[in-house]
């Protein structure tokens, strides 16, 4: 449960209103417009697997609190996301008793939306219902008979624009003159067949009388350009067996490639204006230790992992436009035959989609899944997608071996890391399949939404706080570490005349040194060594402890001046140390590897269990260390 900061009333004091609907039928725009909370709309079910209590906003002119619940087709769960939503209903919560449920359906979707309508009335408490999706039936020539509906459903029904708010304040009406109900709530009896099959019959025939045409020539040409019938054209393609995973494959190919392609002017004024900085401080306080720290230390480490925000930026906004176009409800249909083949339904979608972004919330999101099998075998493989903080050492990497070559090569071998960690993953769910026994089958039940213009404006806006977040997640641990890693390799310092360098002199070097028989193996000296060991705490730490390690040898302080002692840094006896080989061996580890200890504690608490966790976190770095190792020996033998 969230308890949202607007809830300033003591318990008690105000009645009780729950927001009730299925998945993607509007309930968290109305949501935020009665609270004037900002919570996130998505397209998808079981992206929410909590609810949030509000109190309504200065707008409303009827004072009350406001639960929104999970997307539910019914109130016989499913999955915990439907089970969280039963329990919001009938369990007293913190504010009180529900005392009125605001149901809110899609209107172009009735016929199947009035069956969740008709359980709840069973719940014997007064009921208000909300019809959202107006304007897609006024576009397709349609209108709703809403006091034909009034009469059927003998209960307040209102038409609610979530762009403009019209409707808002008939609700707020509504609501204020609502009874107080006789009873508590009670939990309905399950249908029987028979009930369910008139009640299916029942909601058929009032869609087909509450939905009119207004004119026959006015429906005929809405019906030619209406969003419906471009949905049922679009799917035709992006959802054929063979060219929708074309479709898929090309537009995340098109998604990857642009994170290269539109980032890199940005990406060039923010390394710049860091290594300009640096260069400026130590020109001006030359030979002092603080000066030293502030631009080897700080600026050349966090600037190293902040000069990939544009395209962490463009990752999230890529992301947004599918999902708010209702593409990515697609995406979850295309690959639920695949996930089926390996233990894991659709559903699985969500989470695993999630994992692009961070693995954290990911793992939150796979509650959702009915089947604890499938729970398991979800979130064992979360930490295999690429989320957010692999795309600064994927930036790094890659700009070794494409450093002159156009942004599109860059991008193709980027989505090749994407969907390599989507295969590694399927690989990995297939074993667990064989390994876990079976046990309840979690289902795909989805309503897929008409594809719709997205709202520029509202993805800028959620894009960039996504962004910030996490700026503000990994900005503390990347400065901590940044200082430390500094401080080890700054100290003791060696002599003017030593015959080794300073970083091999200090603390930093020293440690470093002991681990060169683990990743000499794969391509990686000490240096490197130190970084990967570093990308523990933060898999965007190995960005800043390269950043840190080379220019306090080689006095670069930006990115592209670290890309070209990275180049040119040679092993002991002269060769080159970052060749194609071991570029390759490090983006194979940083792939597979398991190396966020939230991560780690996440999936000790989701599963709970710690030989889950400490068993995913060993078999997932002992995989990315064996197979790094395979692909630097094979790579070095082929002369790469």
């Amino acid at each position: 449960m969230h308890l949202d900061s607007a809830t300033k009333s003591s318990p008690m004091t105000l009645p009780v209103i729950a927001l009730v609907g299925p998945p993607n039928a509007g309930k968290t725009t109305l949501y935020n417009w009665i609270t004037g909370a900002k919570y996130r709309a998505v397209n998808y079910p079981g992206s929410t697997v909590e609810y949030a209590i509000g109190e309504s906003a200065p707008r409303m002119k009827h004072r009350f609190y406001l639960i929104d619940t999970p997307g539910t087709y019914s109130l016989s769960p499913k999955g915990e996301d439907e089970e969280i939503t039963v329990k919001a209903l009938f369990h007293q919560h913190k504010v009180g008793n529900i005392s009125h449920i605001v149901i809110v359906v899609d209107g172009t979707q009735l016929n199947r939306h009035l069956m969740l309508v008709k359980q709840i009335q069973e719940i014997h408490l007064p009921v208000t219902v909300v019809v959202t999706m107006n304007d897609l039936l006024k576009k397709a020539g349609q209108k709703l008979n809403l006091k034909l509906l009034t009469e059927q459903l003998t209960c307040p029904v209102i038409l609610f624009d979530g762009v403009l708010g019209e409707g808002l304040t008939e609700l707020d009406q509504a609501l204020a003159n609502a009874k107080a109900p006789e009873q508590f709530a009670v939990r309905p009896q399950s249908w029987s067949p028979e009930k369910l099959d008139q009640a299916m019959h029942w909601a058929a025939r009032l869609n087909r009388d509450a939905v009119k045409s207004v004119k026959d020539e006015v429906r005929q040409s809405a019906h030619q350009s209406s969003v419906a019938n471009r949905t049922r054209l679009l799917d035709g393609f992006l959802l054929h067996p063979l060219l929708g995973p074309l479709f898929f494959f090309g537009i995340m190919s098109l998604l990857f490639t642009s994170i290269y392609w539109l980032a890199a002017p940005l990406m060039d004024l923010i390394d710049g204006s860091f290594g300009a900085s640096a260069e400026f401080l130590k020109s001006s306080l030359p030979g002092y230790v603080l000066t030293d720290f502030i631009a080897d230390g700080l600026i050349a480490g966090f600037g190293a992992v902040l000069v990939f925000v544009p395209q962490i930026f463009i990752l999230f906004f890529g992301v947004g436009l599918l999902e708010t176009s209702g593409y990515l409800a697609r995406a979850a249909t295309l690959i639920d035959r695949p996930l089926a083949m390996l233990g894991m339904s659709g559903r699985s979608f969500v989470p695993l989609l999630s994992g692009f972004a961070c693995a954290v919330p990911a793992m939150m999101a796979a509650r959702n899944l009915s089947s604890r099998r499938d729970r398991m075998i979800t979130n064992f493989i979360i930490p295999l997608m690429t989320c957010s903080a692999r795309l600064p050492v994927y930036g790094l990497l890659l700009g070794l071996i494409f450093i002159d070559a156009p942004a599109w090569q860059a991008g193709l071998a980027l989505a090749a890391l994407y969907i390599g960690a989507l295969i590694v993953g399927g690989l990995a769910a297939a074993v667990l399949n064989r390994l876990i026994a079976a046990d309840r089958k979690s289902v795909l039940v989805m309503e897929l939404p008409l594809y719709r213009p997205p709202r520029l404006t509202n993805i800028l806006v959620q894009s960039l706080k996504r962004t910030r977040d996490y700026v503000w997640r990994a900005g503390p641990t990347i400065l901590v570490l940044s200082i430390g890693i500094w401080g080890a390799s700054y100290f003791p310092r060696a002599p003017e005349d030593a015959a080794v360098s300073q970083l091999e002199q200090s603390y930093l070097g020293k440690a470093g040194q002991y681990l060169s028989p683990i990743t000499e193996p794969m391509g990686a000296d000490w240096r490197m060594g130190v970084g990967l060991l570093s990308a523990f705490a933060a898999r965007e730490v190995f960005v800043s402890a390269l950043a840190i390690i080379f220019s306090v040898e080689n006095g670069e302080e930006n990115v592209e001046g670290m890309l070209s002692t990275l180049k040119a840094a040679t092993w002991p006896d002269g060769r080159p140390l970052m060749t194609v080989a071991s570029v390759c061996s490090l983006l194979i580890f940083f792939m597979i590897s398991l190396q966020c200890l939230s991560t780690f504690a996440i999936a000790k608490k989701e599963s709970g269990s710690w030989n889950f966790a400490v068993g995913q976190l060993v078999a997932l770095n002992l995989a990315a260390y064996v197979l790094a190792v395979a692909t630097y020996q094979t790579l070095h033998f082929f002369g790469l």
